[in-house]
C-alpha cells in the first residue's frame, strides 16, 4: 500500500502578531500606562538581581582558593565586559558573599 496523493497543499500557519505580555491590545492609555510600569518595574527588579547572581558567581570564579580560579581577564571575556568592570563585579560579589560565610 502506498499513501494516498495530496490533491492540495496544506495551508501554511500563519504567524501570529507579535505580543508584549498584551500591552498592544490595551486601549485605556491609564490601564496601559498602569500595567507597563508595573513591568518596567518587574523587569529592572529582576535586572538587579541578575546582575547580583552575576557578581557572586564572578567572586566565586575568582576566588583564588579554587584550584580553576580564572583571573579577571577571562571572567570580563566570558561575560562580555571589560576588565576593569570585572574587577568591580568580583569585588562587588565579594561583598555580597560574607553574610554568607559568616553563617557557615
Amino acid at each position: 500500500m502506498r499513501p494516498a496523493e495530496l490533491r492540495f497543499e496544506p495551508q501554511a500557519a500563519e504567524a501570529e502578531p507579535e505580543r508584549f505580555f498584551d500591552l498592544e491590545s490595551i486601549e485605556d492609555p491609564a490601564e496601559l500606562l498602569r500595567r507597563s510600569t508595573e513591568l518596567a518595574l518587574a523587569f529592572r527588579a529582576a535586572a538587579e538581581r541578575a546582575t547580583d547572581f552575576q557578581a557572586v558567581a564572578a567572586a566565586q570564579l575568582a576566588d583564588p582558593r579554587r584550584f580553576d580560579a580564572l583571573p579577571p581577564a577571562e571572567i570580563a571575556q566570558r561575560a562580555d565586559w571589560t576588565p576593569d568592570y570585572a574587577a568591580k563585579m568580583i569585588e562587588y560579589g565579594r561583598g555580597l558573599l560574607q553574610p554568607r560565610r559568616h553563617e557557615d
